[in-house]
């Protein structure tokens, strides 16, 4: 692998991609069954690469251990520490099926390379940065492995367009890995709006929580901790003194800094964007095209912040059909204050009504419509229905079958991208027209700039 501190993010994906594909992977018929396919009878090889607060506490501790069709063979990260906890993880949840109260099986590696190199996995779950996202799915891919893979799944539109050409040229499963497709609201909001149970649809509303504090610290220097490989963890991404700000708390599954630096992360507009943004798509019918036109407002952290992602947005997206699409994290009172105030939520106007869904605390409804009466509608066996399973099980199925997951890598990337467009928007301050098909903006240069090189800094800052 060439020097990865003169790597631009479109060389990195490229030869992290080739790196792997160097050496043949041969995966066993015991894992495998039919064309690459997880035999019928027999659980799902999951290797996890990245164990920090997210995949520790939820991926693993809430859902992957607690599923008798899934097996955890291995646990990667950079930080030893985290590394540690993971396998004690897995062990002791594994430990209490055994006659012997013991279990010893789970591997442990400091290399994504070596995960991806092991004849023994089915699939790959990564919840690293969001920087080391896009390169290590297309590794994977490449390696002969399924891909599940954390939300927000891309930093531009171009490594999308990359993601869906590495999952369709390896023929692999892939997974966003967003839960709220499984929850009842949401599903019953997509159900009901695709059945035209609103009409035609005028106008939508997105919201998402404020974020984080990120005025936050000044840039600083520390020594890099005994037992983190910092130079790895910084992969693809611009070289930078270490700093525990930086990157995350050290011995604890605490809130990471990196989620509020742009050289790894685009903050809220990504990270809770991609969750409901994807609902309303979702119910939109536009989770495989996009917008003809968008601009934004937003601000920023004062100049010379650590933490510099946007403190605050609003994005106006027009579609084809004539909808409107609000998204903010400003609480808008014409929308959350008259219902509710929820951490996020996604409302939908058409010509026979609304509906609205919203989630986390919130002194209002989670599921409402007007008419009243729109919520006890049943739907017709030869409607529209999609499944209800959680995300995860949703993945394992799909791996197991061959089949199409319900956020796969085409919609994951039309969800992300409408979350890209809206950051590139405010970032250049003016109207954007995006072209869907082409996936281009019309007449702006300075704007398809952004599309395969990520926002690293704010607006005028040096």
């Amino acid at each position: 692998m060439a020097n990865k501190r003169t790597l631009s993010r479109r060389n990195f994906v490229r030869c992290c991609s080739a790196a792997t594909v160097a050496a043949p992977i041969i995966v066993p018929a015991l894992a495998l069954g039919k064309q690459g396919r997880a035999a019928a009878n027999e659980r799902i090889t999951l290797g996890m690469i990245g164990v920090g607060r997210q995949a520790y506490i939820v991926n693993l501790g809430r859902q992957l251990l607690r599923m008798p069709d899934v097996q955890i063979v291995a646990v990667c990260d950079v930080d030893r520490w985290r590394l540690d906890q993971a396998k004690q993880l897995v062990e002791k949840a594994y430990a209490k099926g055994q006659p012997s109260g013991q279990y010893h099986g789970c591997a442990i590696h400091g290399d994504f390379h070596d995960v991806l190199a092991r004849k023994d996995l089915d699939a790959v779950m990564i919840s690293t940065p969001d920087h080391w996202h896009t390169p290590l799915a297309i590794a994977a891919a490449e390696a002969g492995k399924h891909v599940s893979l954390e939300k927000p799944i891309t930093r531009t539109i171009a490594e999308g367009q990359a993601l869906i050409a590495a999952m369709r040229k390896y023929d692999r499963v892939f997974r966003v890995d967003s839960e709220m497709r499984s929850y009842e609201r949401f599903h019953r909001m997509a159900e009901l709006v695709r059945n035209g149970r609103i009409g035609q649809i005028q106008t939508i509303w997105v919201g998402v929580p404020a974020g984080d504090d990120v005025d936050g610290p000044a840039p600083s220097e520390m020594p890099v901790p005994e037992g983190f490989d910092y130079e790895m963890w910084q992969g693809p991404a611009p070289r930078a003194p270490y700093t525990v700000d930086r990157v995350h708390p050290l011995k604890e599954f605490g809130r990471p800094g990196w989620m509020r630096v742009l050289n790894y992360c685009d903050g809220m507009i990504t990270n809770w964007g991609t969750h409901f943004c994807d609902i309303a798509q979702w119910a939109h019918g536009t989770e495989r095209t996009g917008p003809i036109e968008v601009e934004g407002t937003g601000v920023w952290p004062p100049a010379g912040r650590l933490w510099n992602v946007l403190r605050s947005l609003e994005v106006t997206y027009r579609f084809p059909d004539g909808a409107t699409m609000h998204y903010e994290n400003t609480r808008n009172p014409a929308v959350s204050g008259a219902i509710g105030t929820p951490t996020a939520y996604v409302k939908l106007q058409g010509t026979k009504g609304w509906i609205y869904a919203a989630f986390g605390p919130q002194n209002g409804p989670e599921l409402a419509a007007e008419p009243k009466s729109l919520l006890d509608e049943k739907l017709g066996p030869a409607e529209t229905h999609f499944p209800l399973k959680s995300d995860k099980q949703d993945f394992i199925d799909a791996v197991r079958s061959g089949g199409r997951t319900l956020e796969d890598e085409e919609v994951g990337h039309r969800t992300t991208s409408l979350c890209h467009l809206g950051h590139i928007a405010i970032h250049m301050r003016q109207k954007l027209v995006w072209d869907p098909e082409q996936e281009r903006f019309t007449g702006n240069d300075a704007a398809n700039a952004y599309l395969d090189e990520p926002i690293d800094a704010p607006p005028d800052a040096s």
